[in-house]
């Protein structure tokens, strides 16, 4: 998708929800089960000390520019606390100067400086060092009467980067253990060809996003939480993107204060994806959570709590 060239794309509406897809000719994702991997690590530093090896290890093998989709809330913290250590001295300025960094969703609409906004957050984790040096940094906008307009624009700076080098994902529960991926919700309508879309949003999304805020220490007054709660609809990337990116690492580091991810987890790792392409794709539709395992380059890292039934 070039940039200027809104024709590259398509808009598709799937009841209340509008799904972008990309025009580009792009293969289909072969909807086939296999056994998720995953690691188990002692402590929560220890999976951002992963998370970062990951970022340093794949820049060390590639030439020019990276581009990375950051994952907001508790999940990424403690990578992000290494990186605004390093961004403070000049350890790393080569790499962060390679940076191409990308947000994964976002409430709509928001002001950039509401405390429950992800730049907001990721300011405050990474520190205005990191975003100095870093080569560009593109959320999605929302404080617009144009959603779709700016998602787009988002979407070419996106594929004008080259596309997603490492997209670093969390994993979010859903009633009767499904899960979410992004803000990709059960029953949305998201098919593999679907970029990124806008949905309505709902209490519970609401009542997640404000609560993982709050317990990751963000600094929220009483108007940020109002405008939050009055917010109206959901940017999220999609399917295509998730599938799309070289590279995934996730990390669930939180299911001492998230239980309901134990449950949501288990079923995600225990569902056998179905070898007929309408029935996987229903699978998906109910349980987004499983979009990941479709993709054959995932590094997942939980902690221990995650697997323990009655913790």
């Amino acid at each position: 998708m070039a940039a200027g060239e809104q024709s590259a794309v398509s808009k598709r509406v799937s009841g209340d929800k509008v799904w972008i897809r990309d025009l580009a000719p792009r293969d289909s994702f072969a909807f086939e089960d296999r056994p998720f991997k995953f690691e188990v690590l002692e402590t929560e530093e220890a999976v951002g000390r992963a998370m970062y090896d990951e970022l340093v290890d794949y820049a060390s093998k590639k030439k020019g520019d990276v581009s990375i989709v950051l994952l907001g809330g508790r999940g990424a913290q403690a990578m992000y606390k290494i990186i605004s250590a390093k961004s403070r001295t000049n350890e790393i300025d080569d790499l962060l100067g390679r940076l191409n960094i990308f947000t994964q969703d976002a409430l709509a609409p928001m002001r950039m400086d509401n405390g429950l906004s992800f730049v907001r957050d990721f300011e405050r984790l990474l520190g205005p060092e990191f975003f100095a040096k870093v080569k560009s940094f593109t959320p999605m906008f929302t404080d617009t009467n144009d959603l779709e307009g700016e998602l787009v624009k988002y979407l070419e700076k996106l594929e004008a980067a080259g596309g997603t080098d490492i997209f670093f994902m969390g994993f979010g529960p859903e009633a009767e253990a499904a899960s979410h991926l992004c803000y990709i919700k059960p029953r949305s309508g998201a098919k593999f060809d679907d970029v990124a879309g806008i949905i309505p949003i709902s209490e519970s999304i609401l009542e997640h996003h404000i609560s993982k805020f709050k317990v990751g220490g963000s600094n929220i007054s009483d108007d940020d939480e109002q405008e939050c709660r009055s917010a109206t609809h959901i940017l999220t990337l999609g399917p295509a993107a998730i599938l799309g990116a070289k590279r995934i690492v996730q990390s669930i580091v939180d299911a001492s204060t998230a239980p309901a991810k134990r449950a949501s987890f288990k079923r995600f790792i225990e569902t056998e994806i179905s070898s007929d392409p309408e029935k996987a794709a229903a699978q998906m539709d109910e349980n987004p959570g499983l979009w990941i395992r479709l993709h054959n380059n995932v590094r997942s890292l939980v902690l221990p709590d995650l697997l323990t039934e009655n913790a």
